[in-house]
């Protein structure tokens, strides 16, 4: 099974699932802006993706400018900020038994479909 972290209204994430779907017919489609992450789930993607929350914090979204550039945030922090501001998590996220991979570019996708 393959799982995308997909945002219907990206661009990007609907080409990534394109390419999913054309190697799998079992997919997990999950849109993480309705069926949000909680902490324990969103903590054990950045594991398994071996990036800390930041790095997967979509910086030019208006709520990262307005409120959290400069800031100091622990990694429980950041979690929680994200879990509730859902459309600072980059996406797509395409996650392949115990491999997962942030699909920018798309042709990041290609690594986990091998």
């Amino acid at each position: 099974m393959i799982t995308i972290y997909h945002n219907p209204r990206c661009k990007i994430s609907r080409q990534v699932l394109a390419e999913v779907e054309k190697h799998s017919e079992d997919v997990e489609i999950i849109n993480y802006q309705k069926d949000k992450f909680t902490p324990k789930s969103l903590d054990k993607l950045l594991n398994l993706l071996h990036i800390e929350p930041f790095d997967l914090v979509r910086k030019n979204e208006a709520i990262y400018k307005s409120e959290l550039k400069d800031k100091n945030f622990n990694r429980h922090e950041w979690i929680q900020i994200m879990c509730d501001n859902p459309r600072l998590i980059e996406r797509p996220i395409v996650v392949k038994g115990y491999r997962g991979v942030v699909c920018r570019p798309p042709e990041k996708v290609f690594e986990i479909l091998k």
